[in-house]
């Protein structure tokens, strides 16, 4: 029987109702309670709650439960009236500690393997801070909303399992989550096993085999490449051990393919070691012998590879993606290769695919692009069902870095807090926690399909590079790292004191390695070429007529009942039109037919960027909204997903407001699903240089480095339209200045029919290379840049457009022809008619890589008393075509024919503020052309 001082006091369950009430008029007016109920509320209201939520979001029910049935339990110390308030004050110390090490407990974890600066401490994690003493440390408290203890147990019991939880060799940061549910999966996990491992012999002797893989081919190149530089992953072995673990662990999460990209630190033991790359292979680059007869190749720490692991549950295929030395640049090229390979599973299960990202620590939180990658987490287009981040974390950024210096933030990976991603800090040299916590991050992944971070502290024991000195400018660190054995000698020291290895086992697996080492490097062979792909496009055939007016009826279709907004509807009107061959077709429809047509032929379409869904100039509408849906998951319709029954895949997508993560996504998806057609469109082209990294280091130059083939197509909004100088040009000039070794195609189509052709040739070309269209804007809705639609079903993309309004019979009097590219041929055409001038033609030039050198020289052939050409173009002298034209035309000029340039002078900017200054020098231009 409970005494009676026990039933009296306010904790005792039976009087729970009372204590709801109490609670019930303190969050309503606090001067209601007494101030032995208004202090002990006030008390509570203060603490964290036990799994961290916000109390003001909480009923008062479950805020009090802990306390009612901790009071229930005939144990504990006797509850009187007088101590009681006192009991349960204590009570909510312990809480507030408790959630302290959540929060907290990483910051005096045991992470760095090099020990060399000291630990600060923190008040916060000592019970005295909350006004326990020493006298408190026999006590019994709840433990309820823990997973430590069944019921209750000693302050000192608690305390043991919070610090062996949370500040031991793995700290883990969960408490930032908004979802209870996960960060109650997290307590759950980590403090009923109290963040302890528990492998089997046989794992953790493949660890050992693992960190002797790694140290064996860093120490191996160390000697036999003397001064090379390999970005040596020495201090970081146990990267091996954890991406091991993701693959075979991950198999057994039904993960099927890998996906994995990386700078240059560690990576060719990476390759080796977790890639599958063969180690003449390696030797071969490093002997100097060029194996892939690419065009320029590029060094052995950018490669990528791939392979298939077999594994205890089925094979997991495992991918490296090439990765210049732009440090994080490949993370969003990352992300698209797996969401294309998720697509393309049938059941279209993105947890079968994993993305791994792995950081340096200094890059992560210095990389914007980090940030834009992680913004694509969980968009609807973008998302690839959760990645894991592995940071190698050296402790230093680059050779003379302070992390004072490299960030604001307290931990490297603080970033990754906006998407809400776990982290879990390992220290790099216990192996066994390090595989523990891949287990932990791939199970999440499962669970809630979200992203998690693994933060690898390590150190590096070489310079960054192995020419550097590090010790001149970090003489404490680099004292610390030389008295450091390694962590492969540390575990084997481990697993021989446990029992679960001997010495001799442990020097024949280093043994073992070296004799593999010797021998791949005394079979060193040729390692033949890369993949390649045939040079010449296949035999384009445009649509038949029935099939493009089918196509076209289709899609200027809607459901019955279905509201559409005014413009819209004029818009689809129209379209209608178009089908009908009432009106001639516009840009918007031209675009809609390529899509419609290639998707009838079974071709995924992949358009995405800022406002790709209507189009920045509204002109596109490929997703309609009913106006009169009452709810915002109502449902869009889009026609294009109703051209056929066994129809490609379409995909629209609204992306971030990024132009590099997306722009590497998109050719990240294109290099893997080769038979799509892969748009990425600028909001305007003049933002493409935001992602210029992209464009220089993929899509220009990856097939010449690395022999990665993509398909790319980039729309690029470009035009002279006094809008401004950030709104005016794509940079046409650079594209042109990185053209080569047929690398890209670079376009400006001024029809509808020319751009109908150009996408379909694209998607169906063998030749996949990206594809560089400058859009147009205000020609979206021209009256003249308009096709009729037989246009679209007969013919071809064509690399020049002759003159189509002179007299072929005057062809022997022309004496000067014009020459220009884009939207300035509308504007010359007006001032022609205006003006007169019907005997100097105007050639267009829609294709200017590959320049069309034999069509433009047969087209200058037709007038045999050529004297003078002239090139007109409405961009700045030193921008625009004009320099990398000029060459071009100087070789086919006829032989008595000069050649002369109309265009504006040479601007620091792309083009004027002012809509009046715009317009004057626009018609000096146009003008200067006939007057030349």
């Amino acid at each position: 029987m409970l005494t009676e001082t026990r039933r009296s006091s306010f904790l005792f369950g039976a009087n729970a109702p009372y204590v709801e009430e109490q609670y019930e008029l303190y969050l309503t007016d606090p001067a209601s309670v007494t101030d032995e109920w208004r202090g002990y509320f006030d008390a509570l209201s203060e603490a964290p709650a036990i799994d961290g939520s916000d109390r003001d979001d909480e009923p008062h029910a479950p805020v009090v439960s802990s306390f009612i049935e901790f009071a229930k339990r005939p144990h504990g110390l006797p509850i009187s009236p007088d101590n009681g308030l006192a009991l349960a004050r204590k009570q909510v110390a312990v809480q507030a500690l408790i959630a302290a090490f959540r929060t907290i407990g990483t910051r005096r974890a045991d992470l760095d393997p090099l020990h060399w600066e000291p630990q600060r401490p923190l008040a916060e994690l000592t019970p005295a801070y909350y006004g326990l003493t020493a006298a408190d440390m026999s006590t019994r408290f709840s433990t309820a909303d823990t997973y430590f203890f069944d019921d209750d147990a000693t302050l000192s019991e608690i305390v043991s399992a919070l610090e062996q939880t949370y500040t031991g060799t793995l700290g883990a940061e969960f408490m930032h989550l908004t979802d209870a549910n996960e960060r109650r999966w997290w307590q759950m996990r980590l403090e009923s096993t109290r963040a302890t491992p528990s492998f089997a012999l046989a794992e953790r002797r493949r660890f050992l085999e693992r960190l002797t893989a790694a140290e064996g081919l860093e120490k191996y190149l160390h000697t036999r490449f003397v001064g090379q530089k390999r970005f040596s992953l020495e201090g970081g072995e146990s990267l091996i051990v954890l991406l091991d673990e993701l693959v075979r662990y991950g198999a057994s999460k039904k993960v099927r393919s890998v996906v994995m990209g990386m700078a240059h630190r560690g990576r060719l033991n990476v390759l080796v070691n977790v890639a599958g790359k063969p180690l003449h292979a390696l030797f071969d680059e490093f002997d100097g012998k060029d194996g892939d007869a690419l065009p320029e190749g590029d060094v052995k720490y950018h490669k990528g590879y791939s392979t298939v692991t077999q594994t205890a549950v089925g094979p997991v295929e495992v991918v490296l993606a090439f990765n210049p030395s732009h440090l994080e640049i490949v993370n969003p090229v990352v992300q698209g290769m797996a969401r294309a390979k998720a697509d393309a599973l049938a059941s279209g299960d993105a947890g079968s695919v994993l993305a791994v990202e792995i950081h340096g620590d200094a890059a992560m939180s210095g990389q914007g692009v980090v940030m834009e990658t992680l913004s694509l987490s969980y968009t609807r287009g973008h998302g690839t069902g959760g990645t894991v981040h592995v940071v190698v974390n050296n402790q230093i950024g680059f050779t003379t870095s302070d992390p004072r210096d490299t960030r604001s933030s307290f931990y490297a990976t603080d970033i990754v807090k906006m998407i809400e991603a776990p982290v879990l800090h390992v220290n790099g040299d216990d192996p066994e926690t390090v595989a523990m916590a891949v287990r932990l991050a791939l199970d999440y992944r499962t669970e809630f399909g979200r992203s998690v971070v693994i933060d690898l502290v390590c150190f590096r024991k070489h310079g960054h590079q192995e020419q550097d000195t590090p010790a001149i400018t970090q003489p404490l660190m680099y004292r610390a790292i030389a008295a450091h054995p390694g962590v492969r000698a540390l575990y084997a020291q481990k697993l021989i004191r446990q029992g679960a290895s001997t010495s001799e086992q442990a020097s024949a697996l280093v043994d073992e390695r070296r004799e593999i080492l010797d021998q791949a490097r005394a079979d060193e062979t040729d390692t033949g070429s890369t993949e390649s792909e045939g040079s010449a496009a296949l035999r384009y055939v445009a649509p038949s007529p029935e099939r493009v007016s089918k196509l076209a009826q289709r899609i200027a279709s809607v459901p019955d009942g279905y509201a559409l907004h005014p413009l819209v509807g004029k818009m689809i009107a129209a379209r209608r039109d178009m089908s009908s061959g009432k009106k001639r077709v516009d840009w918007g429809m031209g675009e809609h037919l390529a899509f419609a047509s290639l998707l009838d032929e079974g071709v995924d379409v992949r358009l995405s960027g800022q406002d790709s869904a209507r189009g920045t100039f509204n002109h596109r509408h490929a997703v309609l909204h009913d106006q009169t849906r009452t709810r915002r998951d109502d449902g869009a319709f889009i026609p294009l997903d109703h051209v056929g029954e066994a129809q490609g895949r379409f995909t629209v997508t609204n992306s971030i407001l990024s132009e590099a993560a997306v722009l590497a996504f998109e050719y990240g998806y294109s290099t893997v699903n080769r038979d799509a057609l892969v748009i990425w469109e600028a909001q305007f082209g003049d933002f493409a240089n935001g992602a210029q990294v992209v464009i220089d280091q993929f899509v220009a130059a990856a097939a010449a480095k690395w022999g990665q083939r993509s398909a790319l197509t980039l729309f690029l909004p470009h035009g002279q339209e006094g809008a401004g100088p950030e709104h005016a040009s794509a940079r046409l000039e650079r594209y042109l200045q990185l053209s080569a070794q047929d690398n890209m195609r670079v376009t400006q189509p001024t029809a509808p029919a020319q751009l109908f052709h150009l996408l379909r040739m694209q998607a169906l070309a063998s030749d996949r290379r990206p594809l560089i269209v400058m859009t147009p804007k205000s020609l979206l809705r021209h009256p003249e840049a308009v096709s009729a639609l037989d246009e679209l079903s007969h013919g071809a993309f064509r690399e020049i457009l002759p003159d189509e309004h002179g007299d072929p019979s005057n062809d022997a009097n022309v004496e000067r022809v014009i020459v220009t590219s884009g939207k300035v041929y509308f504007e010359l055409l007006e001032y022609r008619r205006k003006h007169g001038g019907d005997d100097t033609p105007i050639i267009r030039v829609e294709q200017l890589y590959p320049f069309p050198s034999r069509q433009l020289a047969a087209e200058f052939a037709r007038y045999p008393n050529l004297k003078r050409v002239i090139w007109c173009q409405e961009e700045a002298r030193n921008q625009g075509a004009w320099s990398f034209v000029e060459p071009q035309l100087r070789e086919i000029l006829p032989a008595h024919a000069s050649l002369s340039y109309a265009g504006r002078v040479a601007s620091a900017s792309t083009a004027p503020g002012y809509h009046a200054v715009h317009a004057a020098r626009q018609a000096e231009v146009v003008a200067h052309a006939f007057s030349n």
